[in-house]
């Protein structure tokens, strides 16, 4: 009887916990609330204070927290088949489960997940949607080509420097509004790293302990707009475009591989707007960005097709439930940011320059 009891009283509280994981992912809250109560209240305290925690550590507490995890629920598991059986500790397992995971959603939601929703960044720039077209896509593309061909030597005999990076950040973030700078994080090793390899992801922020895992394999021209991408979503930019626009912003006022890496970056994403036949004009790189260009397509082969084709399939369908329609492409819309807005430091579709 009363074991009867305890289990219906734990599918009730799995029952009460997913539908309140529920009530919170369909709630509509008005995107300003969550801007002024979250987003620019709430979450710069909690990301001030968990961030600078993660960081003393060299290892993701991600892969601690998650060892820890799987090894309590496997010693759960063993334990309740030893004394129910296999097929009832199963039961107990999945509803134990179920209350795992509606609580991780839930906390996802409080320390990061919540700004998702808050007021898109285009609706608090000078951005004009006028000036999203083929001629300033065009002007930016050509702007890059000049910028990394005369960058790339005083950027490669610049090593990367996370701590030099860390103003120029703060200065971006200056540029959008922000009046206390973002904390931010160390990158970390994880056992996340061999899925990266394999799957050609660049790097993640950890939404649990706020913290920042990279590619092991990124190049050293790629790591300054990589980590500054990251520290984005670090400051509650959630949104992919929005987080490559700061980021962008932030190697722009760095040092020279910053610069470097920044305008590389924006070459690349105004290239894949432009027809083939339209690139054909643009000024020619040299061959030292060209060859750039070679290693990081070079380090994309390596990965596993099958691998990187789950891995967006998954993060397509992870940001289309964290409401970004457009789901992967998200990353590619930043070209709209990078034309429409006069943020762009040295560089602006208003001046062209």
């Amino acid at each position: 009887m009363t074991r009867g009891v305890t289990r219906r009283q734990g599918i009730a509280g799995a029952v009460a916990l997913i539908a309140v994981a529920v009530a919170a992912a369909i709630a509509p809250i008005p995107a300003a609330s969550v801007e002024r109560v979250f987003s620019r209240g709430i979450y710069p305290a909690i990301q001030r204070t968990l961030t600078p925690v993660s960081n003393l550590s060299p290892i993701a507490l991600l892969d601690i927290a998650s060892a820890l995890l799987f090894a309590v629920i496997l010693v759960l598991a063993v334990r309740a088949s030893r004394q129910l059986g296999w097929r009832r500790a199963a039961r107990r397992i999945v509803v134990l489960l179920l209350k795992v995971v509606a609580v991780t959603y839930l906390l996802f939601l409080a320390l990061w997940g919540f700004n998702y929703r808050r007021v898109p960044l285009e609706q608090k720039l000078d951005f004009e949607r006028s000036r999203v077209n083929q001629q300033n896509a065009i002007a930016l593309a050509s702007e890059a080509v000049r910028r990394v061909n005369r960058l790339y030597a005083a950027a490669h005999a610049t090593p990367f420097d996370r701590a030099r990076l860390s103003p120029a950040f703060a200065a971006a973030e200056r540029t959008l509004g922000v009046t206390r700078p973002t904390t931010t994080g160390r990158p970390k090793r994880s056992v996340l790293g061999l899925y990266f390899r394999a799957a050609a992801i660049d790097g993640m922020t950890d939404p649990m302990f706020l913290e920042v895992i990279l590619n092991p394999d990124l190049l050293p021209v790629e790591l300054p707009e990589v980590l500054a991408h990251e520290w984005s979503h670090l400051a509650g930019y959630a949104d992919e475009s929005e987080a490559n626009f700061l980021a962008w912003l932030t190697c722009l006022r760095g040092d020279p591989l910053a610069q470097y890496s920044g305008w590389l970056s924006a070459y690349r994403r105004a290239a894949r707007v432009l027809p083939r036949a339209v690139r054909a004009s643009l000024p020619p790189l040299e061959p030292g960005p060209r060859s750039d260009l070679l290693g990081i397509a070079a380090r994309y082969d390596r990965s596993s097709p099958v691998v990187r084709r789950a891995a967006r399939e998954a993060y397509d369908s992870y940001l289309k439930a964290n409401r970004i329609p457009e789901g992967i492409e998200n990353y590619e819309a930043v070209i709209q940011l990078m034309l429409g807005t006069t943020l762009g430091g040295e560089w602006s579709p208003s001046r062209g320059n």
